[in-house]
């Protein structure tokens, strides 16, 4: 099948190119990982890294700016997901820490955050937040 040659409205976005590329990145990234791994953290850390520029894309395509947010803060916690995955595998050993792959992380992470606050605009920002009291109590 030829696709038109209509770019669709993500493909225009600087933050669904990078996060397309990290996916690239991601899949090198674990193969190199133990086959013991394979049905584990590699998986787990695919599925993240696809669920970045997949989320975003979905977002694009929503009519409202609240359901584009929306499924902009689901990539956001993929990629946060994704990060901690890779440094777990960092520290477990399953590979090196390559300085492309967390640029090109943390280029995704500013570049998604500023959709976000662009599209959450000056009438949008949030107010400060209260502190976190947890339910939870520590016996002593």
């Amino acid at each position: 099948m030829i696709r038109d040659s209509q770019e669709r409205p993500h493909e225009r976005l600087d933050v669904w190119r990078d996060a397309m590329t990290l996916v690239e990145a991601v899949y090198r990234f674990t193969s190199a990982f133990p086959d013991s791994k394979r049905f584990g953290l590699t998986a787990q850390m695919r599925r993240a890294a696809i669920s970045i520029p997949s989320n975003i894309a979905e977002g694009a395509a929503r009519r409202s700016t609240a359901d584009y947010l929306r499924f902009l803060s689901i990539a956001r916690g993929s990629l946060s997901e994704l990060d901690t995955q890779l440094q777990l595998a960092i520290r477990l050993r399953f590979c090196e820490a390559e300085a492309p792959t967390w640029e090109l992380l943390d280029r995704t992470f500013s570049r998604l955050n500023a959709l976000i606050r662009a599209l959450e605009g000056p009438r949008n920002i949030r107010e400060p937040e209260t502190a976190y009291e947890s339910p939870i109590t520590i016996p002593e």
